[in-house]
C-alpha cells in the first residue's frame, strides 16, 4: 500500500515519504496540509496529494483538518508506529534558540521596518523571512561566537539581516559588530539599508553587484563571517556560497551562515555537493529554523545550515550565465489526472494551463470536474518558430512582426510585443501623451480614477471616495511601484493610468500577472492612449519572465471586456453572486 500510494503521486522519496506522513498524522492530528508539510518537509502540493490518495483507501478523514480514520490508525499500528513520543523541545519549538525578554522589543521594531521596505520580488525567488527570523539569524551569529565583533558579509539582504543586526545592537545598548556589508542588486533594497542604518549606530556599507560576477577585488578576504539566503536551486547555492567564500578571510574556522529551502533527497544530494565542493563542512543544521511569509509551497519554512571554512576552502567560480533562479529551471510539465474521469492533462511551461491551480479554477477540459493527482513528469520540445509574417503599421509601411505560435500542447500565445515600427507608431497616434512610471504626485488624480472604475464596476455598492483609494495606492507605491503606469502631457496630470503587478501562486510556485487597473480620461484619441498602456504593461510582464496574465473585470463593464479580447484575452471563469433574504425581512 505504501509503495502504491507512492508511485501514485510519483513521490521521489517513495514509502518512507508516506510513512512520514502518516507518522506526521499519528502525532499531531487534527492537522494541516501546511502542519503535516512542516511536519514531514515534503512540499504542501506534495502532502495534499498524499492525502487525496490516502482518502481514496479509507485512511484518511474526508473532513478537514485531517485525522486518521479507524482503518488508518489500524495500518499504523500494524507498521509499528503507533507509539506516540515527541521529544522536540516546546520552549523552542526544535528551533534550539528562544529570543530573550531583552530582545522582545527588537520583534515589532523590525516588523515595521518590514512593512515600509522594499516588497519581495518573486521573479528572483525573493520571501522575506518573519520578524523572529531575522531575530533568531543574529541570535545565531552570537551563540556561534561570530559576533560580537569583526565583520560580517551578507551575500544578497532582501530578508534585511543587516538591519536586524543594527536594531539588535540598538537595543542592547552599543553595535555587535564592526562592520556589515551588503551585496545585492537592488538598489531599492540598498538604498532602504543606508537610509534606516545611519540612525541605528552599527557601520553598514553597500555595494551594488550582480552576483553572476565574482565579488569586486576590494571585497576578497575582508570579511569574518558571511550569510546568505540564496535562490533555492543547486546553482543558486553554489554561486552565493562562491561569492561568500571569496568575501572571507583566509583559512579555516570562518563561519558561513547558509539558508535553504526543503528539497528532495536528490535535489539536497546535488545541494550538499556544492557545498563539499567548495571545501566547507557542516558545522550545525535546525530545521524549520526559519519562517518566511508568502512561502507557502515549502510550508513557509526553511533549513538553517552552520558551514565552517577549511584548509581546502577555495572558489574557482567565474563568471555565470545559466539558470539561476526556480523559474528558470521549471522547463518541464507535470501531468494531472482528473479524480473525475481519469483523463491526464498537462500543466507547465508550454501547456494551455501553466499552474495546477488555473486547471483548478477552469476544471478538467474532458468533464467539467476534478481534483487532480499530480503524476509524472514530462519534457516538451519547444516548437520551432516560424518566419516572420509582414503586418500592416500605422503609416501604411508594412513591418516584420512575429506570427503567434501555438504552444506544444494547442494553447495560443495571444499576444507579442509590437515590431519597433509598431510601437512607435503607437507612440504617435497617442501624442501629446507619453507613458512614465507612476509616482506619488500622480496619486489625487489616480485614486479618482480607481474611484470611476469602481462606479462603473460596482455601482451603488462602489467605494468611490477617491481619497481612499490614493491612500490605499500610496501604502502600494511605497512597496514597489513596478507596474504602474501613467500617460499624461509632460508637465501635466495623467490622463490614463494603468497597474499590473507581479504575483505567485502560495500552492505551485508559479509566478503570473495580476491586470489590476486600466482607466483613460475622455480624449479624442482615447483609444490609442489605452492601447499604448495596455501595451505597456504587457511590456513590463514580457521583460519579468512573466508568461500568463489574469485580468479580472465587472460583467458589466462591457469596454473593458472589449479591451481584454482586442488583446488576446480569453475568458476562463466567472464569478457568480446570490442574495439571500436578511432575517426578518427582505432585501
Amino acid at each position: 500500500m505504501l509503495s502504491e500510494v507512492a508511485d501514485a503521486v510519483r513521490l521521489q522519496e517513495g514509502p518512507p515519504g508516506v510513512r512520514s506522513v502518516l507518522r506526521a498524522l499519528r502525532r499531531l492530528a487534527p492537522a494541516s496540509t501546511k502542519e503535516l508539510s512542516r511536519a514531514t518537509g515534503l512540499p504542501v502540493p506534495i502532502v495534499a496529494a498524499l492525502g487525496n490518495e490516502l482518502r481514496r483507501r479509507g485512511l484518511v478523514t474526508e473532513q478537514r483538518p485531517s485525522r486518521l480514520t479507524e482503518a488508518g490508525q489500524d495500518l499504523v499500528a500494524r507498521l509499528g508506529m503507533d507509539l506516540s513520543l515527541d521529544a522536540t523541545c516546546r520552549t523552542c519549538d526544535g528551533r534550539e534558540l528562544v529570543i530573550p525578554d531583552v530582545l522582545a522589543e527588537a520583534v515589532p521594531r523590525l516588523r515595521a521596518l518590514m512593512e515600509s521596505g522594499p516588497a519581495a520580488d518573486m521573479a528572483i525567488d525573493q520571501s522575506h523571512c518573519t520578524a523572529e527570523t531575522k531575530v533568531r539569524r543574529v541570535l545565531a551569529l552570537l551563540t556561534a561566537g561570530a559576533l560580537p565583533g569583526g565583520s560580517l558579509l551578507l551575500i544578497g539582504d532582501d530578508d534585511l539581516v543587516s538591519l536586524a543586526v543594527a536594531v539588535v545592537g540598538d537595543v542592547l545598548g552599543g553595535p555587535i559588530v564592526e562592520r556589515v556589508t551588503v551585496v545585492d542588486i537592488s538598489d531599492e533594497i540598498l538604498d532602504y539599508v543606508q537610509k534606516v542604518a545611519g540612525g541605528l549606530g552599527t557601520r553598514v556599507e553597500t555595494v551594488r553587484h550582480d552576483l553572476r560576477h565574482p565579488l569586486p577585488k576590494e571585497l576578497h578576504g575582508r570579511h569574518d563571517v558571511a550569510m546568505t539566503d540564496p535562490p533555492y536551486t543547486p546553482e543558486g547555492a553554489r554561486l552565493f556560497l562562491s561569492r561568500a567564500v571569496e568575501g572571507l578571510r583566509p583559512g579555516p574556522a570562518h563561519s558561513v551562515f547558509f539558508s535553504f529551502g526543503g528539497k528532495s533527497p536528490d535535489e539536497m544530494l546535488e545541494v550538499q555537493r556544492e557545498i563539499m565542493a567548495l571545501g566547507l563542512v557542516t558545522n550545525g543544521y535546525i530545521r524549520n529554523f526559519n519562517e518566511y511569509e508568502g512561502s507557502g509551497i515549502l510550508g513557509g519554512v526553511g533549513f538553517f545550515q552552520h558551514l565552517l571554512t577549511t584548509s581546502s576552502t577555495a572558489s574557482a567560480q567565474g563568471d555565470y550565465s545559466g539558470p539561476l533562479y526556480t523559474g528558470d529551471k521549471r522547463t518541464r510539465q507535470r501531468e494531472y489526472t482528473c479524480a473525475a474521469c481519469g483523463r491526464t492533462v498537462p500543466v507547465g511551461p508550454g501547456a494551455r494551463w501553466t499552474s495546477v491551480a488555473a486547471l483548478r479554477a477552469d476544471g478538467c477540459p474532458h468533464c467539467g470536474k476534478g481534483p487532480f493527482r499530480p503524476g509524472r513528469l514530462i519534457t516538451v520540445e519547444p516548437a520551432p518558430a516560424p518566419a516572420p509574417a509582414p503586418a500592416t503599421v500605422g503609416s501604411g509601411e508594412t513591418a516584420p512582426a512575429p506570427t503567434p505560435v501555438p504552444a506544444p500542447t494547442g494553447r495560443t500565445i495571444g499576444w507579442h510585443p509590437p515590431a519597433p515600427e509598431v510601437r512607435a507608431a503607437l507612440e504617435q497616434r497617442a501624442r501629446p501623451y507619453a507613458i512614465r512610471q507612476a509616482d506619488e504626485r500622480d496619486l489625487p488624480a489616480i485614486g479618482a480614477f480607481e474611484a470611476e472604475i469602481a462606479r462603473v464596476s460596482f455601482g451603488e455598492d462602489a467605494i468611490d471616495d477617491p481619497a481612499r483609494w490614493a491612500a490605499r495606492l500610496g501604502k502600494a507605491m511605497e512597496k514597489s511601484r513596478e507596474g504602474m503606469i501613467v500617460a499624461d502631457r509632460p508637465g501635466g496630470e495623467p490622463v490614463g493610468w494603468c497597474w499590473v503587478s507581479i504575483n505567485q501562486n502560495a500552492m505551485t510556485g508559479d509566478r503570473y500577472a495580476n491586470f489590476r487597473s486600466l482607466a483613460v480620461a475622455p480624449l479624442d484619441n482615447r483609444g490609442d492612449v489605452a492601447e499604448l498602456l495596455l501595451t505597456a504593461g504587457l511590456e513590463f510582464c514580457v521583460a519579468n519572465g512573466i508568461t500568463e496574465v489574469v485580468g479580472r473585470v465587472h460583467v458589466g463593464n462591457v469596454p473593458m471586456r472589449t479591451v481584454y479580447r482586442k488583446f488576446g484575452f480569453d475568458p476562463t471563469s466567472l464569478s457568480m453572486k446570490l442574495f439571500l433574504p436578511e432575517e426578518g425581512g427582505e432585501r
